[in-house]
């Protein structure tokens, strides 16, 4: 058995040893737990996105997230029902770009409405008031690409409108 002297020792060369495996050990947890790793190049196919309905119609998920400049990302394609709009027109943080796909309707940009026809892309800069409604007697296909870019200062957020929720 040895002597105090030698234990104190032996546990002072063992000390760097051990700390060291456990920072290493922990040092692995914080990588794989660390921020979320930008999108991967890949194919989605329709029949593999998420899909959310409402009355309107439905909406097909290709990506959600980030990517390596961007964050809060999402790609969707959305069908709309005649008469019937996603939602009224609205504003976020994000960019946002929409091309009508098929179908028409009325564009709704920063106040003013103008026709939606086949090809149309809007975009819309952050806080700008945007939204499509549905006005035709076909299904209205839209794809949608909003994001908020990484390292850009977004503008604040203007007042509400009084119907803001």
């Amino acid at each position: 058995m040895p002597t105090a002297p030698i234990r104190k020792t032996i546990f002072f060369m063992l000390c760097p040893t051990i700390m060291a495996a456990v920072l290493t050990s922990l040092a692995g947890v914080v990588i794989i737990s660390g921020p979320p790793q930008p999108q991967e190049s890949l194919i989605v196919r329709q029949d593999e996105t998420k899909i959310t309905k409402g009355d309107w119609g439905q909406m097909y998920h290709y990506f959600a997230g980030e990517s390596l400049a961007t964050r809060n990302v999402l790609v969707a394609v959305a069908v709309v029902q005649p008469g019937k709009a996603v939602h009224r027109a609205h504003r976020h943080s994000q960019e946002e770009y929409l091309m009508l796909i098929a179908g028409s309707g009325v564009w709704s940009l920063d106040g003013k409405e103008t026709v939606a026809k086949t090809g149309d892309v809007l975009y819309a800069a952050p806080w700008v008031y945007h939204g499509l409604t549905n006005t035709g007697a076909q299904p209205l296909k839209f794809a949608v690409v909003r994001y908020d870019g990484k390292g850009v200062e977004l503008p604040p957020r203007p007042d509400k409108r009084p119907d803001e929720l």
